[in-house]
């Protein structure tokens, strides 16, 4: 009968990419919940279906995990993006489907948002290392730019919008709203973060940025 080690191996070798998806989805985890620093190899390798000299085969070294981990965390919410086909929508209606998705999405992944805010207490320094990540979080952009100049075009946005402008707004309010939940709910309660509460939120941002773009001297 072969040994868990002869078969992990078996395993890498039948499916490397999806070993590597597995290391992945692990290693964020463990990022996610203990840091850059407080994170450990040895227990990522623990946890995985993989052994830690294959870990370190693919990523290199526990930093090099960690930017993969953040890459894929972009991409992710990213790939989101594109499946919305937001083409056959009205401007107005493309707008409040991708805040809608952002909403959802950041709710339903509190890792990224965690990944998120650690990349920041490191100035972002590994992600500036990233050409990848700058190339595939600037098709937000111009999805935003496609939606603005729709909305010009048709007379429903106003003539003053920049998309890097309303993807910050999108992401502060949708992000905060993981980000500071625990400190919020502690000084306020939990009222906003049951599904009632977060129903309303999450309307009450697609309304208020709808309103923001719209061109109201069109209908006067």
């Amino acid at each position: 009968m072969p040994d868990e080690k002869s078969t992990k191996k078996a395993k890498v070798k039948r499916d490397p990419e999806g070993v590597k998806q597995n290391i992945l989805r692990v290693a964020t985890k463990e990022f996610a919940q203990n840091g850059l620093s407080g994170s450990r190899i040895d227990e990522i390798a623990a946890k995985t279906k993989t052994s830690k000299r294959m870990l370190y085969y693919y990523f290199g070294d526990k930093i090099g995990l960690y930017k993969k981990c953040l890459e894929a965390s972009y991409a992710r919410i990213r790939r989101g993006e594109e499946e919305l086909d937001l083409d056959g929508l009205s401007p107005i209606d493309a707008l409040a489907k991708l805040i809608d998705f952002t909403f959802e999405h950041h709710v339903n992944n509190p890792d990224f948002i965690r990944m998120v805010m650690i990349e920041n207490i490191h100035d972002a320094n590994h992600l500036k290392q990233s050409s990848e990540l700058q190339s595939v979080n600037n098709t937000t952009i111009i999805k935003l730019k496609d939606i603005i100049q729709r909305g010009q075009k048709d007379g429903s946005f106003r003539d003053d919008l920049d998309p890097l402008h309303l993807h910050w707004y999108i992401s502060a309010l949708c992000f905060f709203n993981v980000s500071n939940q625990g400190t919020f709910s502690a000084l306020f309660g939990n009222s906003l973060f049951s599904p009632k509460g977060q129903g309303e939120l999450r309307t009450g941002i697609s309304e208020m940025l709808v309103r923001y773009v719209r061109n109201y001297e069109a209908n006067t």
